[in-house]
C-alpha cells in the first residue's frame, strides 16, 4: 500500500535528491523483467536509505533480503571507504542480476551477496555491524532482530521495512486472521518496548522503522 497519493509521491521525489542513473536502470529492469517489482525500494525510500547510510558512515553493513539489489546499492553509498556490505537472500535466481549491478556500480569489492538461510549465515559472521537492513520474510523479523542486536555496535542502526504491512497492522480482521500481520504487529511492539533501543516508525512507502542501539 502507498500511503501518499500518486501526486504527493511524485512531489516528494521531485524535491528529493535524484535517483542515480544506475538505480534508474535497475528500477526499470526490475519492473520489466522480475516478478513482484513492488518489492523494490524505489526512488524515495532508496534516497532515505542512502541518507541514513551517509549519516551513520558505517564500516560494516548487513542486509537481510536482497531482491534485485537496489537497496544494497543505496546503502553502500554512505559506507566507509574501507567498508563492506553483506547482503543475504534465499533466492538464487536473481544472483546474476544482482552481481551485474554491483559490478556496474563499482562495488564489486565492497558488496558480497550470499545465497542461503540468513538465520544460519548471520550466526557464522565474525564482524559486528554499524547498519542493518531487515527486508526478508516478515514472519522472521523478531528472530532476525534478536540475532543481530548483539552484533550491532552501540549507536548502530537497524532499519526494518514493511512494518505497516499495507495498513493491516491496524485492521482488526487482519490481526485476528492473518498470521503475517500478527507477527509484524508483534515485532513492532517488541522493538518499541526493548530498553536497549530507541525507535521511530515512519510511514514511508509500506512503513519503515528506524531503530538505534543505545550506548548502555
Amino acid at each position: 500500500m502507498e500511503f501518499l497519493s500518486e501526486d504527493l509521491q511524485k512531489y516528494c521525489e521531485q524535491h528529493s535528491s535524484n535517483e542515480p542513473e544506475i538505480l534508474k536502470k535497475l528500477n526499470r529492469q526490475t519492473h520489466a523483467q522480475v516478478l513482484q517489482p513492488r518489492m523494490l525500494s524505489g526512488h524515495l525510500q532508496g534516497r532515505f536509505l542512502a541518507m541514513i547510510s551517509h549519516l551513520v558512515r558505517p564500516k560494516y553493513i548487513l542486509e537481510i533480503g536482497t531482491y534485485t539489489g537496489y537497496s544494497a546499492l543505496c546503502l553502500a553509498e554512505g559506507m566507509d571507504t574501507n567498508g563492506k556490505l553483506i547482503t543475504i537472500d534465499v533466492n538464487p535466481e536473481l544472483e546474476d542480476l544482482v552481481n551485474h549491478y554491483i559490478e556496474s556500480a563499482g562495488y564489486k569489492n565492497k558488496i558480497q551477496m550470499i545465497i542461503g538461510d540468513a538465520y544460519q549465515i548471520i550466526r557464522t559472521l565474525p564482524q559486528s555491524f554499524d547498519l542493518v537492513f531487515i527486508d526478508a520474510d516478515k514472519s522472521s523479523y523478531a528472530k532476525y532482530f534478536d540475532l543481530v542486536i548483539d552484533k550491532l555496535n552501540p549507536g548502530g542502526v537497524i532499519l526494518a521495512d514493511n512494518v505497516l504491512w499495507s495498513g493491516k497492522v491496524i485492521d482488526n480482521q487482519s490481526l485476528e486472521k492473518d498470521k503475517d500481520t500478527q507477527l509484524i504487529d508483534a515485532f513492532n511492539k517488541k522493538v518499541q518496548l526493548d530498553p536497549r533501543v530507541e525507535t521511530v516508525l515512519l510511514p514511508i512507502r509500506d512503513g519503515i522503522t528506524l531503530i538505534r542501539k543505545k550506548h548502555l
